[in-house]
């Protein structure tokens, strides 16, 4: 957990549970859905506007060595009853201290009937992948090379995704410390020196394993520290020298919140942090960075993990996650151990990280948890998951005029398009006024599947219609809609876009060509996100186009489609994201850099040239965070103004013509992703950026 106070879930976990028997949950019968009101919250979801397609290991889980339920009949059937792809092994900060061959985990506490042989078995019933972490705290690349051996020779179970250790970031390097670790050197450097030696090893045995790396995601602690001795952050120490020999990064998110409301805004974090997280991976990771995946294998909301906010939270963030190409989003836990019990939206939550109940008590017998195996609210909002997020699915952009409703849209190989709506409002119905850009739905009334705060199970019937729903307060709806007509045999999708020459202006865009379907293609149109209202920028004949009007140090995410003489459309090609530079030439130059970071701030030193010919003075610089959740906490050497995300540092110096410098600095708060502004202004003009 990516936290310098909190250790990783697991530790909290009751280990020595004793788990009773399997209960699952009934689901009421469906209910029609309340006449329509006046819509007050509008939706757009728009085809054109692709984002990943789903693999198929997108719903992942987090099993544990300490679960005694880890492989039943029971815990298996009700996870394929939810569609789960994916299983971890043997659980988070257990896996620096478990040593598979003999099944045991010094100075923890392991369950009778969970080693290796019987995951794998429950992993088989489910249908699941496993996601296994190789021992790096108190393990050895051997120990990692026969483990591998052992499965995919002796065994042959064919598991590909490995990943060395778990939050090895925690071992005290940077002043907290919950991870084993008995490298006398815990910096990223030595980390990464030992990721090469396992995946050179554990390669060795099966060369078709996948291998990943220990990272923090952007945003979450360490991350933006630099250690003691150290180069750079964790992150840019273990890309640069572990990059060319791991598949994937591995990261945790925990974004924690206050109260349920602010825990459930964390997920606008997401989009940004992946996209700083990208970036690291192309600065830092070498050549080919780009075929380097990323796993998000531990998850949790902050407040009401058993109730309402869990299932909201999972919906959200497992829609958000897989929307940016994430391949793999896993919960902690399956079971996790009753916590602080308390009243959530009505609701008992017993502050369980669990996605199950584990049947407990609190220690003086006062709360007990429902019968073992009791799926709590996250359990029911997976399953929704694995009905709106299937293997092959293309989830395209979706987006909504109200703070507290999300949206996200998948589109399926058969025609078909779901929409989940997510109502975080507490107290509120919400009415939506759908709207659909490159794609018309049936006129026929819409299969919904809704889940409501407390209810047992998803209710599924059909529902208003394909453009008006009422979404119940504190509830996820998905919507399974037809489409108005099939046509003839469309063309296939572009190939994914690649984007040339990028100036402050413009940039050029090129794709592979399009398969024809039944006609000829005629013409190909260039889409640029925007919301869940794509915007035109261009179409051309050809494989290629340069787009022009573009605004300097902006971030553009496009798409490509093809269209055929008789007007048919293919599905949208994967995007493409970009950003566009400062003025190449310009009368004014600016460097921002981050000089010391803590992980939610730091000390920022603005550097202003004036490259024109004449002295500039009373100067006014001016620059936007490009998030709501950063702040100029204080700054020095001129006057510090931020209204909103607008930021002003005005000054009665004098800039001399012909390259006078000055430097100003202030100390920058954040509590997400740090994305710095790219673009500034002085005294209106833009500047080139340094």
């Amino acid at each position: 957990m990516e936290t310098a106070v909190h250790p990783s879930p697991v530790r909290r976990a009751l280990a020595s549970i004793v788990l009773l028997a399997a209960v699952a949950a009934t689901a009421a019968p469906p209910s029609a859905q309340a006449a329509l009101a006046a819509a007050d919250t509008a939706v757009d979801v728009d085809v054109r506007a692709g984002l990943a397609t789903v693999p198929g290991t997108a719903l992942g889980l987090n099993h544990a060595i300490w679960d005694a339920e880890l492989g039943t009949t029971a815990v298996s059937g009700l996870l394929k009853d939810a569609g789960v792809e994916m299983l971890r092994y043997p659980g988070g900060s257990y896996a620096d201290i478990y040593h598979w061959r003999d099944h045991t985990a010094p100075g923890g506490y392991v369950a009778p009937n969970t080693d290796f042989d019987t995951f794998m078995a429950g992993a088989k019933r489910t249908g699941a992948q496993p996601m296994i972490i190789a021992n790096y705290g108190t393990g050895t690349a051997q120990e990692a090379a026969d483990w591998v051996r052992y499965a995919n020779v002796t065994k042959g179970y064919g598991a590909t995704y490995w990943t060395i250790g778990n939050e090895n970031y925690g071992n005290g390097h940077y002043g907290a410390a919950w991870e084993a670790d008995d490298h006398a050197d815990k910096s990223p450097k030595e980390y990464a020196a030992n990721v090469v030696a396992y995946a050179a090893a554990m390669k060795a045995v099966d060369p078709s394993i996948k291998v990943g790396a220990v990272l923090t995601m952007p945003g979450n602690w360490p991350d933006g520290i630099v250690g003691t001795g150290d180069q750079g952050t964790w992150n840019a120490e273990v890309l640069t020298r572990a990059g060319a020999s791991i598949d994937f990064v591995d990261v945790h998110w925990y974004p924690g919140g206050g109260t349920a409301a602010e825990s459930l805004t964390r997920t606008e974090h997401i989009e940004d942090a992946v996209y700083l997280l990208r970036g690291q991976l192309a600065r830092y990771a070498g050549a080919n960075a780009g075929r380097i995946g990323i796993s998000m294998t531990e998850t949790n909301v902050g407040v009401g993990q058993n109730t309402q906010p869990g299932a909201l939270f999972l919906a959200d963030v497992y829609s958000g996650l897989l929307e940016q190409g994430v391949f793999t989003v896993q919960w902690w836990n399956t079971h996790n151990g009753i916590g602080t019990v308390s009243t959530v939206a009505g609701q008992r939550d017993y502050g369980d990280f669990g996605l199950l109940s584990s049947g407990g008590c609190t220690s003086d017998g006062s709360v007990c948890e429902p019968p073992m195996n009791t799926p709590f609210a996250p359990y029911h909002a997976l399953k929704l998951m694995g009905s709106f997020a299937r293997a092959g699915d293309q989830l395209v952009r979706a987006g909504a005029n109200n703070p507290l409703v999300s949206a996200h849209a998948s589109r399926r190989p058969n025609g078909d398009l779901g929409v989940l709506l997510v109502n975080k409002d507490p107290d509120n119905a919400h009415t939506v006024d759908l709207r659909y850009h490159g794609w018309t739905p049936a006129g026929a009334v819409p299969t919904v599947s809704t889940y409501t705060n407390g209810a047992a199970a998803v209710q599924t019937a059909p529902a208003g219609t394909a453009t008006g729903q009422t979404l119940p307060a504190y509830s996820l709806t998905l919507l399974t809609l037809r489409p108005a007509n099939t046509g003839g045999a469309a063309p296939k999708a572009p190939g994914r876009p690649a984007a040339g020459t990028v100036t402050d202006r413009t940039a050029t865009i090129s794709w592979p060509a399009a398969q024809a379907g039944g006609r000829p293609i005629a013409k190909y149109e260039l889409y640029r996100q925007n919301g869940g209202a794509a915007e035109q920028l261009g179409e051309t004949t050809g494989t290629s186009f340069t787009v022009q009007n573009l605004e300097p140090g902006r971030r553009y995410t496009v798409n490509v489609l093809a269209r055929d003489t008789a007007g048919g459309t293919s599905w949208s090609s994967l995007p493409l994201t970009f950003t566009t530079t400062g003025p190449a030439a310009a009368g004014c130059t600016v460097r921002l850099t981050d000089t010391n970071d803590w992980g939610n701030g730091f000390v920022g030193q603005i550097d202003i040239t004036n490259n024109s010919a004449a002295p500039v003075g009373g100067w006014t610089l001016a620059f936007t965070w490009p998030t709501k959740w950063q702040s100029v906490s204080s700054g020095w050497s001129a006057t510090w103004e931020q209204t909103g995300t607008k930021v002003r540092v005005t000054s009665d110096g004098v800039l001399a013509a012909g390259g006078g410098t000055t430097t100003v600095g202030f100390v920058g708060a954040y509590s997400g992703p740090n994305v710095l502004p790219g673009v500034f202004t002085l005294n209106g003009t833009v500047c080139s950026t340094a």
